[in-house]
């Protein structure tokens, strides 16, 4: 593995009509170590999914470079990406989506590894429609550890779930990243979540985006399920009431 760096001058978007030009991200410069779980922070506007986008390779008008993120005995970083949304295929199962995403060779035993660690056996050969957004959420992120990724973008991936469903997901997350490591970069709002995940912060500042601060999250994991420490955390590290 190596060393994720970003380095990002300047990214705009072309004005549509007679509307004036939009920079989203500028100077925008940070790394990512191999392994690291690193959480984005910032408001909305600032960049964040513009900038995973980039790194995963899906918008390439910008001017600077990302590099690194991968095996290089694999030729290039293989990168799973969650978004806001499962968008899971309607017309298939929950198997044959995950199994979609699989390079020819890899071992299929993988899909049923995960579906096991997710709770999701039972519902291998479910459509999408009978699925909870939760359930649909869980098996969006088992699709994006299927890969077995280099790198794993996840873009807001518990937004407008229920506090309760959310944390369970949050805590699935951190479960099977730790059996099965791999660098993250989660994108976020929520400085709750990102505390309780983290193993770095990278705040954005307003748009343009550009890093305002940087901060290690020092807490030990096993002491991130108290709400009471992590409130503690943000008001020291990050400022906020």
């Amino acid at each position: 593995m190596k060393e994720l760096t970003i380095d990002i001058a300047l990214k705009r978007f072309v004005p549509v009509g007679a509307a004036t030009p939009v920079t989203a991200l500028r100077d925008l410069r940070f790394s990512v170590k191999p392994g690291e779980f690193v959480c984005v922070l910032g408001p909305s506007g600032c960049g964040k999914t513009t900038l995973l986008n980039i790194i995963a390779g899906l918008d390439s008008d910008f001017s600077g470079q990302v590099n690194g993120g991968g095996d290089p005995n694999r030729g290039g970083p293989i990168i799973g990406y969650v978004f806001q949304t499962s968008r899971l295929l309607p017309w298939r199962t929950v198997a044959e989506n995950i199994q979609l995403v699989l390079r020819p060779g890899q071992n299929t035993g993988i899909v049923d590894e995960l579906l096991a660690m997710t709770g999701l056996s039972d519902f291998r050969d479910t459509y999408p429609e009978r699925l909870s957004v939760g359930m649909s959420r869980r098996v969006a992120l088992v699709r994006a550890f299927a890969v077995e990724p280099d790198l794993l973008l996840m873009d807001e991936p518990f937004v407008s779930l229920d506090e309760a469903t959310a944390q369970k997901l949050r805590l699935m997350l951190l479960d099977i990243w730790q059996r099965r490591p791999t660098t993250v970069l989660f994108v976020t709002h929520d400085t709750r979540e990102a505390v309780l995940l983290a193993d770095r912060i990278i705040r954005l500042t307003a748009s343009p985006g550009t890093v305002d601060k940087i901060a290690a999250v020092d807490i030990p994991r096993q002491q991130r399920a108290d709400s009471g420490i992590i409130e503690s955390w943000r008001r020291l590290y990050l400022q906020e009431s």
